[in-house]
C-alpha cells in the first residue's frame, strides 16, 4: 500500500511539473503529460480507472490535422517536369522557387520527371510525409483520380499549376494554367493567315498526353481535316531540339516537300532550323520554310525580330505569385474565388514584333 501511495504522490508531482514548463510548445507537452500519468491509474481504485484513460490527448488529436494557421511554416511537396527541358521549364522552375522559400514562410520540397509514373510516386510520397500542399504540374493529364483521392484523405490541399488534368475538380483547389487549346488554336489561324497555295507541314510534337500537347496539336489536327492541309510527318520530338533534327533531317533525306515546321516548342524549333540550315533550306519571312514555335523565350523572340523565325506562341510561366496567393487565403480561412485561372497569352508574328515585345516577353 505504502509503495501504491507513493507511485501515486510521485506521478502528480510530474504532471504538475510538465504542466508549468512554459518553454515547450502546448502541443508537445500534451503527449508526455499523458504517457508520465499512466502509472496514476495503478494507484486508483477500480472505479476510478475509466475516467483516467479519457484523457484530453484524443479529443485533441484531431486539431492536429488542421490546416497550419496563418503565419506558420507552410510545407509544400512541388512536382514538376524536368527544369532542363526547356527554356519555358527553366523559368517556371525558378518563378516557384524564389517564391517558396523560408523567408516568405515556406518549407518547399521538389520532385522532377517527365514521366507520370514517377511523378504518382512522387506525390505518393509527399503524401506519406504529411505536406500541407502538393502543387503538381502534370507529365499526362490521365491517371492522377486515385493519388488526389489520397491526398484529400489526408487533408493535404492540391494546387495545379502549368497543366490541366482529368480529374474531378472537387480534389482540387484551384488550377493555374495556361489555355494551351487556344494558344493551338491562334497559332493555327495564324497559320491559314499566311493564305499559302498548299500546306506541306511537319508536325513536332512535345511528350504525348502532356496537356500542351494535346491543345496544341488538337487545333492543327482539326485544320488539317476541315482545310484539307497535308501532314507531310507528325512525330514526337518530347521537347528536345536533337530529336527534332533527326525527325526534319530524315524528311529532308527522302526527299518529301514541306514547307512549314510547326514545332510545339522552341527547343524542337531550334531543332528543326539546325537541319534546315544544314540542308541549306531558307527559313522565315518571305522564305521557302515557314518556321513556329511556342514558349516565347528570349532567343526565339530575337529570331522572329531577324525574320528567321515566323511565329512564335506566348507560354506563361510564372504561377507562383497566383499560388502564393491562393495558399495565403485558404490559411486565412477564406475561400478561393475561381476555380481555374488562365494566364494571359499571345503570338507573335515575325513581321510585327518589336524589341520592345523580346525585352516584355521573352522568357
Amino acid at each position: 500500500m505504502k509503495k501504491k501511495l507513493l507511485a501515486a504522490i510521485m506521478a502528480a508531482v510530474m504532471v504538475a511539473g510538465l504542466t508549468a514548463c512554459g518553454s515547450a510548445p502546448a502541443e508537445e507537452a500534451a503527449a508526455p503529460a499523458t504517457e508520465e500519468a499512466a502509472p496514476a491509474e495503478e494507484a486508483a481504485p477500480e472505479e476510478e480507472a475509466a475516467p483516467a484513460e479519457e484523457t484530453p490527448a484524443e479529443e485533441e488529436a484531431p486539431a492536429e490535422e488542421a490546416a497550419p494557421a496563418a503565419g506558420e511554416t507552410v510545407t509544400v511537396g512541388i512536382i514538376n517536369n524536368d527544369p532542363n527541358e526547356s527554356g519555358y521549364r527553366t523559368a517556371n522552375d525558378k518563378d516557384l522557387k524564389a517564391m517558396f522559400t523560408a523567408e516568405n514562410g515556406y518549407e518547399a520540397s521538389f520532385a522532377y520527371s517527365n514521366k507520370n509514373d514517377e511523378q504518382i510516386a512522387a506525390a505518393q510520397k509527399f503524401i506519406q510525409d504529411g505536406v500541407d500542399y502538393l502543387l503538381l504540374s502534370a507529365a499526362d493529364t490521365a491517371g492522377w483520380d486515385s493519388v488526389l483521392q489520397d491526398a484529400q484523405d489526408a487533408g493535404i490541399r492540391v494546387i495545379l499549376f502549368d497543366r490541366t488534368i482529368d480529374a474531378d475538380e472537387s480534389l482540387y483547389e484551384a488550377s493555374i494554367v495556361s489555355d494551351m487549346a487556344k494558344e493551338g488554336e491562334t497559332a493555327v489561324e495564324w497559320l491559314k493567315g499566311q493564305g499559302l497555295e498548299e500546306y506541306n507541314i511537319i508536325h513536332l510534337q512535345g511528350v504525348m498526353g502532356s496537356a500542351a500537347q494535346q491543345g496544341r496539336t488538337g487545333a492543327l489536327d482539326a485544320a488539317v481535316a476541315s482545310d484539307g492541309w497535308k501532314l507531310v510527318t507528325q512525330q514526337t520530338a518530347e521537347w528536345n531540339a536533337e530529336k527534332a533534327q533527326q525527325i526534319v533531317q530524315s524528311v529532308i533525306d527522302s526527299g518529301e516537300s514541306f514547307n512549314v515546321i510547326y514545332a510545339e516548342n522552341d527547343d524542337m524549333a531550334k531543332g528543326a532550323v539546325a537541319a534546315l540550315d544544314k540542308a541549306n533550306i531558307p527559313h522565315g519571312v518571305g522564305k521557302d520554310v515557314i518556321v513556329m514555335g511556342f514558349d516565347c523565350n528570349k532567343w526565339a523572340l530575337e529570331e522572329l525580330l531577324a525574320q528567321n523565325w515566323n511565329y512564335d506562341g506566348q507560354c506563361n510561366p510564372f504561377q507562383a505569385s497566383y499560388i502564393d496567393e491562393i495558399i495565403k487565403t485558404i490559411q486565412s480561412g477564406g475561400t478561393v474565388a475561381e476555380k481555374t485561372i488562365i494566364m494571359e497569352e499571345k503570338g507573335f508574328d515575325a513581321t510585327t514584333i518589336t524589341q520592345e515585345d523580346v525585352d516584355k516577353y521573352g522568357i
